[in-house]
């Protein structure tokens, strides 16, 4: 039996003449932390929407536990959770509010929906907060609050886009704490981006750099350190050698906004 969660095959995505993901390919083992890295702009963000239905690939495609987020987008949904880098809660609702709304989406059944809020709210430590407002909630709250809604009906794969943008040190770990635990306890394979490499170097099992629209490394930390040979390298010269080091590599004016926007929300 196969031990592959999520196969991507020679995925690529375009908008007009130009190419933000150019034929991808990898595959990622169930149960794995799986870091996909890149300068914004290199298509990370492009790559994972695709991989959860939200934008049709232009060619190529992937298999998620075994669905085809070509021909199957619906038994894919049902199927992982998603954390997007923008916030997705509702302010003016409560925490428990949230966490009710995703339930009836999930359309899980009616006698299980308050055990399993009860259960995502003391996860990941929000009991207590649960009847408050959404937007009296701290930065690394709301990512709690967020990261507990898209694992309400136990997906077999989690992805999230920046889930720790805007967060302080102290906040980036309590997220990670549940989200290890949540692999551990029910064997969830993450699979996600993010800009901060002492992050990437501390929890993933593999890493892929993205560089223009394609996969340029992929492997172990140590792999990829030992890539450039040599003398004992870290994984930011490893980032640097493999995402390229042009000063206009920032991204676009929206990647720049949206990212800004996050932080300021979550800060």
């Amino acid at each position: 039996m196969s031990n592959i969660v999520l196969e991507i095959k020679a995925l690529t995505r375009s908008f007009g003449a130009f190419t933000a993901v150019d034929a991808v390919s990898l595959s990622v083992d169930v149960g794995e932390v799986f870091g996909l890295l890149g300068s914004n702009g290199a298509g990370k963000t492009t790559t994972i929407k695709m991989l959860t239905t939200l934008l049709p690939p232009s060619s190529g495609g992937a298999r998620v536990a075994g669905f085809s987020i070509n021909a199957q987008a619906v038994e894919v949904r049902r199927v992982i959770g998603y954390v997007p880098q923008a916030v997705s809660v509702d302010g003016s609702l409560t925490g428990y509010e949230n966490l009710l709304i995703f339930a009836k989406l999930y359309d899980l059944p009616h006698r299980e929906q308050q055990a399993r809020i009860q259960e995502a709210l003391e996860f990941m430590g929000l009991t207590a907060d649960g009847g408050r407002l959404v937007g009296e909630y701290s930065g690394g709250m709301v990512r709690r609050l967020e990261i507990a809604q898209s694992t309400l009906h136990r997906p077999r794969v989690l992805f999230l886009d920046e889930p720790t943008v805007g967060l302080d040190p102290i906040a980036r770990d309590a997220v990670w704490k549940h989200l290890l635990e949540l692999r551990a306890n029910y064997g969830t394979t993450l699979f996600f981006t993010t800009h901060y490499l002492e992050e990437a170097e501390s929890h993933c099992d593999r890493i892929a750099i993205m560089h223009l629209g394609k996969v340029a490394a992929l492997g172990t930390c140590k792999e990829l350190e030992a890539s450039l040979g040599g003398s004992s390298h870290t994984l930011d010269e490893v980032f640097v050698h493999y995402a390229g080091s042009a000063l206009d590599s920032g991204g676009n004016f929206h990647d720049v906004s949206a990212e800004r926007a996050t932080a300021q929300r979550l800060g």
